[in-house]
């Protein structure tokens, strides 16, 4: 057996916690693979594994190695499938999930351009704003957008959305217009809904962050809705730049509180894992950051 062939055997014993589950996929005996990886203990001079009749658990040199094998297996596929795809056309379905209102106003449009250019990859959109998890709801890119991403998550910067804190002529006439984000409470503001407590406001203040918790008069988890209801002078909403653009070209709103803006989100491609990514991906992905760069 050759080196990575062996290191494949090892990932495959870990990953199933088992010799015979092993055996039985593989179409071998028990023995065979138990041979197999005593052989490269004995190559590498270390134990990888601790076997009872009960369970096999991985040495710390087993766990340190494992790691090791995974990155150079991801490698060798990467750089197989590189030279496969370089002559292939990218194909085959792809199931993005996108936010409701950025995906509809700045990727919905894009797409009829990528299916022009890839007429063999099939796209089936899912709008939604809650959080998912894309390996148990079988997606294969996310696009989302918020102040940053969590440790182990594997994403792709896409751009960057300002957030801008507005409200009609209108309202601003009849209720003065605040000049510092601590006025906001004697103010009727929109916001979005959150599952235990309103969702604060965040602004810059003095060079640091801070949370404004606010008794929102309107709550909604979307904000067109939220935009629409200020500009008919319901109150002081935040909304990223893809929302309110549109409103303030046409005067329906103003913005207000400038210099407290907080920093911008970043838009991001999320991905399932680290691990190979199909070709049709890499593709969707370099299009989307390409005609989404600033």
């Amino acid at each position: 057996m050759n080196r990575l062939d062996a290191m494949q055997l090892f990932v495959r014993v870990a990953d199933l916690g088992s010799f015979a589950a092993v055996a039985s996929q593989l179409g071998l005996a028990r023995s065979v693979v138990t041979r197999q990886i005593a052989a490269l203990e004995e190559h590498l001079g270390v134990k990888l594994m601790v076997r009872t009749t009960r369970k096999l658990t991985l040495t710390s040199a087993g766990a340190s190695y494992l790691d090791k094998c995974r990155s150079i297996l991801d490698l060798v596929e990467a750089a197989e499938a590189d030279v496969m795809e370089a002559r292939l056309t990218p194909r085959g379905n792809l199931r993005i999930s996108l936010p409701l209102s950025y995906g509809l106003k700045r990727i919905a449009p894009l797409l009829p351009e990528f299916q022009t250019s890839y007429p063999e990859i099939s796209l089936a959109l899912d709008f939604t704003d809650r959080h998912i998890d894309l390996i148990d709801e079988g997606i294969d890119l996310s696009i989302r957008i918020a102040p940053g991403h969590a440790p182990g998550d594997v994403v792709r910067k896409l751009g960057t959305s300002r957030l801008i804190t507005v409200a009609s002529p209108a309202y601003l006439a009849r209720h003065g217009r605040p000049t510092h984000p601590s006025e906001l409470a004697a103010h009727a503001c929109l916001g979005y809904s959150a599952k235990a407590s309103n969702r604060p406001l965040a602004f810059m203040i003095d060079g640091h962050m801070e949370n404004m918790h606010l008794a929102f008069r309107l709550q909604a988890n979307n904000g067109d809705a939220l935009m629409q209801a200020a500009a008919q002078g319901l109150g002081i909403t935040m909304q990223p730049d893809f929302i309110v653009d549109d409103y303030l070209a046409n005067g329906a709103v103003e913005a207000i509180l400038e210099g407290f803006a907080p920093p911008p989100l970043g838009i991001h491609a999320m991905l399932a894992s680290n691990r190979y990514l199909p070709h049709r991906v890499r593709v969707l992905i370099d299009f989307l950051a390409t005609r989404l760069a600033p």
